[in-house]
């Protein structure tokens, strides 16, 4: 756990980048103006100390991801994804733009490429925004109706897109797509490794860029390997 008595608030967050995100949600800047201790730039912002503490060691946390996804419910699955998924990828994406957009324009001018992952995470921000939104509108109802009518034997309406199976190669379509621009910003910024001398909005923007890719990947995991199959399944079998 870290010690963030008598410490500055750049000092915490070179020794674990992830605690950026809590300095940023309240106010505390961790970059320029980091050179503070966390105690005192709280009590000079009106910040409660002991919520801070408690944030980071919350990151500190150990978790274990032990959840067994094969054996739910296809309609518990698609909550899981949308409540826990799709609410990330929502709020990373106005973070890590807010921290994408700021080290382009300080930095891009000795990191080019900086400038290119900036591009890349504007786009698939927006194509995530719409992909979710298809998702949360028109492919998860259907699949929750599914999983309703065999758990209670009961008909399901057609849906206007007919078999599930279109829907789901559109989404399975995009996921590659934005895979793809993942894989683009990793090679960018050699695997999310910042220069050396690289300020503290530099390293949190990586790291976060990091998270979004692991997040990402296991989100899309639970979809095409677990969700969408046995949508199909389910679908051939009640039809």
């Amino acid at each position: 756990m870290i010690d963030i008595d008598d410490k500055t608030v750049a000092e915490i967050v070179t020794e674990n980048i992830k605690t950026a995100d809590v300095f940023k949600k309240n106010g505390i800047d961790f970059c320029c103006g980091g050179n503070v201790k966390v105690q005192e730039i709280c009590e000079k912002k009106g910040v409660d100390y002991n919520v801070i503490k408690d944030e980071i060691a919350k990151i500190d946390a150990p978790s274990s991801d032990t959840h067994d996804y094969n054996s739910w419910d296809l309609d518990f699955l698609a909550d899981y994804i949308i409540n826990t998924h799709h609410k990330y990828v929502a709020e990373a994406n106005d973070l890590i733009i807010q921290y994408s957009d700021r080290v382009a324009k300080v930095h891009g001018h000795h990191y080019t490429e900086v400038v290119e992952i900036n591009k890349l995470f504007h786009a698939i921000a927006d194509e995530l925004k719409a992909h979710m939104y298809k998702e949360e509108m028109m492919l998860f109802p259907h699949i929750k109706e599914l999983a309703i009518a065999k758990r209670n034997d009961t008909k399901v309406v057609p849906p206007p897109f007919g078999t599930i199976q279109n829907p789901i190669n559109m989404m399975e379509a995009e996921h590659d797509g934005a895979g793809d621009i993942l894989r683009q910003i990793a090679e960018l910024s050699n695997n999310f490794t910042p220069p050396a001398e690289a300020c503290n909005t530099f390293r949190a923007l990586y790291s976060k860029l990091e998270e979004y890719q692991n997040d990402l990947f296991q989100h899309i995991h639970l979809e095409n390997n677990i969700l969408f199959p046995k949508a199909i399944a389910l679908e051939n079998e009640i039809s």
